[in-house]
């Protein structure tokens, strides 16, 4: 996917700056890619010391994005958001610190699964080098604008996330991700908002549906004979529709639904499917998946 946007419209008239900070292996190589190709003019590690230079002197008009990570010359939590406050201060740009943090033990295996050393322990176990990291990260986390947790994102799911939450084109205004989940394999870290639809019948029980999926006509009117779905459904359009405007209206850009039940192949999915298609008829851009669709045949 490549997006070119070179102008800026509206409240987007002040210039993008993205600051990208985080654990090593978290993504930010993948990241500063992805704003790459959406218009942004990326620099990997430029010494903080010259980050306000390079946004004065950078080519007007143009969206900017810097990754600093613990490798950066005389790295310290404390100069990062120096530099950042300096961004702030200026009445022309738009800065966010953005944050990619990882579990240890996320960390650990994308290491060694790609035998690879961490750059903090060339010559020590890579658990040395994330604690050390942890430590020089200091309170980066807390200040950032915004926060992805990748521990369980695919290559994919990131550039998803990048490009819903920092795309160019302000004209499109608010897009929805609509995403069913099993509750077995854990919440959704990107959901901005979570629903749990376990309370409805679940076709599990059903030995001619049991190996079908929310998406199957058989399974969906199973799920709308439970005297409870019909209500429930209007009731959560009926909180969502009013809330997106909202949303839109704070800048949010990109917003991440998760409906949940037990194995993430029936309710949830057919829930989410709904949603989805009741959200895009109301005018915005909607994108859907089925994270746990494909892990097995378990109680949904």
């Amino acid at each position: 996917m490549s997006i070119k946007t070179e102008t800026l419209k509206g409240q987007d008239a002040k210039r993008p700056v993205i600051m990208l900070t985080g654990m090593s292996g978290a993504g930010l190589s993948t990241s500063l890619k992805v704003l790459e190709d959406l218009g942004y003019e990326a620099v990997d590690n430029l010494r903080l010391g010259l980050v306000a230079q390079w946004v004065e002197g950078a080519q007007a008009g143009k969206a900017l994005a810097v990754a600093i990570d613990t490798r950066n010359a005389h790295f310290s939590a404390e100069e990062v958001l120096r530099v950042y406050e300096t961004l702030k201060r200026q009445e022309a740009l738009r800065p966010r610190l953005v944050f990619l943090e990882c579990a240890d033990d996320a960390l650990q295996r994308r290491f060694t699964e790609t035998r690879r050393r961490h750059p903090l322990a060339l010559d020590r176990p890579v658990t040395d080098g994330i604690q050390k990291e942890r430590a020089l990260l200091g309170g980066l986390r807390g200040e950032a604008d915004h926060v992805i947790d990748t521990s369980a994102l695919s290559i994919h799911e990131l550039r998803r996330l990048i490009v819903g939450h920092y795309r160019l084109e302000s004209e499109i205004g608010l897009a929805l991700y609509v995403m069913s989940f099993s509750y077995r394999q854990g919440l959704p870290r990107e959901a901005d908002l979570v629903f749990d639809v376990r309370f409805l019948a679940n076709p599990h029980w059903d030995p001619s549906l049991r190996s079908q999926t929310g998406l199957e006509p058989d399974v969906a009117a199973y799920i709308q004979k439970d005297e409870d779905y019909e209500g429930f459904i209007n009731r959560l359009t009926g909180l969502l529709f009013p809330l997106l405007p909202r949303y839109q209206r704070e800048g949010k850009n990109y917003l991440t639904i998760a409906i949940g039940c037990t194995g993430g192949r029936h309710r949830s999915v057919f829930v989410a499917e709904q949603i989805a298609t009741a959200i895009a008829s109301k005018g915005y851009i909607v994108g859907i998946g089925h994270r746990d669709l494909d892990r097995g045949n378990n109680k949904t």
